[in-house]
This record gives C-alpha cells, structure tokens and sequence, in this order.
C-alpha cells in the first residue's frame, strides 16, 4: 500500500496500515506493507507497534518499505512536517534504528532526533523481525547504500519504470556487497519479460495499479487472485 495522507488533489488516500489489517484477515500467502512509509513524518515506536501488529494478524507475513517520501509540499510542509531532504535521511537513518531495535526487544537509543528506552512486546512473528525495504529514486547513490544495511532496496525511476539494463547499472553503481537474501524489488516496465529483471538482479517484481481512477480496488484485488506471472 501506498503511504500518503493528501499526495495530489483530488486523491482521497487511506491509512495504509488499517487497510493492510483488513487484508490480511482475507489472504492467506501475499507479503503485506508499504512501499513505501516516510519515517520523518511518523513515529518510530508507533510504526514498529504497527509492523508487529500485521505481522501477528497475517502470520508472519508483513514487511515495512521506507523511504524519504514525496510530494513534500501536500504531504510534508501542508502538514507543519520537516521539508529539508538532509534532515529527513538522517531521520530516516535514525528511526530504522530505533524500530530495529524495539522489533527485536529491548532498546536504548538517545539520537539526535529520538530518544526511546522500550522493551515493546509481544515481538514480530517473523524472527528476528520482517525485512525491511528501502526505496530511493535512480540513480541517486545514498538510498542504495543505506538499503545494503537493510533487508532490500526499491529503485524508482525519475519518469518511468526501469529497464532490466538500468537496474543492472544502478545496483553496480557503488560496487558494494549485498547481504545473502538481499531483496531488490522493482516495478517492472509492461512488456518486458520478468526473466530479464531476475537477470539484472531483481528478486522481486511489483505489479500493482494507480490507486486514484475508479474500479482500482477490484484491479488489486484481480491481481491478488491471479497470482504472479
């Protein structure tokens, strides 16, 4: 699900984490998160709770995308939240510390940004807790190298959806090492045969709709029932 509270006008967005606790009461094998959740403008101790939430409620099934979010003037300055790109990756970087360490139990961080000392229980089904993705837009080198401290990365394309070369570049970008099970997730080009992806690196292939013309939950729901493929 997506993670806006105005993203455009006319846009009526829902809160991504309730709508992801209806779903996963209906579906028994489909991974359930956002791709993706601006942490700067959420609290961590509060998105972590959450995350444990769906995981117990899907049984072990949820995930938590991340990113710096967008657009920054309806969905950060409209709200009074924090605008400056810098200061939002350093909260970013901050508070995937903080719901690190409260997933896995007990935790003592004193930030620049966060102060949190918890044990919060229960703990995530998923040991030593779900993965976590991180997305940044191509070819901006930052978001890559945080996700090789993560779970995955989500490159985005500045106009459209990558091309299987593209993404092959990008992840070659920095020369770095991913850590085995490292997820790449990517939101592949119509046409192009997802073989090509998983050739250039993708182990994840998003389908999905535009969630703002009518009939877009049937579309998601159709797509659920297909399957991949």
């Amino acid at each position: 699900m997506w993670d806006h509270v105005q993203w455009r006008p006319g846009a009526a967005p829902h809160d991504p984490w309730v709508l992801l606790g209806a779903v996963a009461q209906v579906t028994r094998s489909v991974r359930l998160g956002t791709l993706v959740t601006p942490l700067s403008r959420r609290r961590p101790h509060v998105v972590a709770k959450q995350l444990t939430t769906l995981d117990h409620l899907s049984g072990g099934r949820a995930v938590l995308g991340v990113g710096l979010g967008e657009p920054v003037d309806r969905d950060f300055a409209d709200l009074g939240e924090e605008t400056d790109r810098r200061v939002r990756a350093s909260m970013l970087d901050e508070a995937l510390t903080v719901i690190d360490g409260l997933l896995r139990g007990p935790v003592d961080v004193r930030g620049e940004h966060y102060s949190v000392r918890a044990d919060v229980r229960p703990r995530p089904v998923q040991r030593p807790r779900p993965p976590i993705w991180v997305a940044g837009v191509v070819p901006n080198r930052r978001p890559l190298a945080r996700a090789r401290r993560w779970d995955g990365v989500v490159p985005i394309g500045q106009e459209a959806e990558l091309t299987p070369q593209e993404l092959a570049d990008h992840l070659a970008i920095d020369g770095g090492s991913a850590p085995e099970g490292w997820d790449v997730v990517v939101h592949t080009r119509p046409g192009v045969p997802a073989a090509e992806y998983a050739d250039a690196g993708a182990t994840w292939s998003v389908r999905s709709t535009f969630p703002v013309r009518a009939g877009w939950e049937d579309e998601i729901d159709d797509l659920v029932r297909r399957g991949p493929g």
